[in-house]
């Protein structure tokens, strides 16, 4: 319980931090912060990649996993010790969306991964339990990431017009229940197309909470 209120809590002063920092967006501030913290978060990630099994880590597409991040730290770090000026600001929002394209399949490339390693080899539950950790670890990073890069690169990268309710990659105003709901017919479908059977979702709302049971 305590654990859950900590991850609240935590969630919680985020979502005020990129609230409120980006309504007083300032760029260069943005760009010092992310280039200490982007590499720090991508190298986590590939050491973590480091410690799967080797079955799992010579698979064909987690290899491409491991090499796309290893190219977008590459990347990143040149500017560890650029010049803050507007041409590199330029350079470093042109990277970030690079890195983000770039990125866009890793979801579907490390399931199948695991699907390339369960088609090989036997899995045993020890085994499956250990990728299944990892997995959440991985995807819950990817999203912190994909975060950093989709605020900077949406309040500063010219992709949003004036009148766009959002702030940044924010929405004040966001309808939670519905996003929940959209991604919950998403897996479903997926659940249903590969296992011909799937979960079913209850969302219990109070108080501008919620919960899922």
């Amino acid at each position: 319980m305590r654990m859950n209120r900590r991850k609240d809590l935590i969630n919680f002063v985020y979502s005020r931090f990129f609230l409120f920092s980006g309504l007083s967006a300032c760029e260069r501030k943005s760009f010092i912060f992310l280039r200490k913290e982007l590499p720090v978060r991508l190298a986590n990630i590939m050491k973590e990649i480091h410690l799967l099994p080797d079955n799992l880590l010579k698979t064909p597409s987690v290899v491409i996993v491991n090499n796309l991040y290893a190219t977008s730290f590459e990347e990143i770090i040149h500017f560890e010790k650029s010049e803050v000026n507007d041409s590199t600001l330029d350079k470093f929002c042109q990277a970030l969306i690079k890195i983000r394209n770039r990125h866009s399949d890793v979801v579907q490339t490390m399931s199948q991964g695991v699907l390339e390693l369960k088609d090989s080899y036997e899995v045993d539950v020890q085994t499956e339990n250990s990728i299944q950790y990892f997995l959440d670890r991985f995807f819950m990073s990817r999203i912190s990431i994909r975060m950093l890069i989709n605020q900077h690169t949406l309040l500063f990268g010219g992709l949003l017009n004036g009148h766009s309710r959002h702030i940044g990659c924010i929405d004040p105003s966001c309808d939670v229940i519905s996003v929940i709901k959209d991604a919950y017919e998403n897996a479903q479908f997926l659940c249903d197309q590969y296992y011909l059977a799937s979960p079913a979702i209850n969302v219990k709302q109070h108080n501008g909470k919620f919960e899922k049971c």
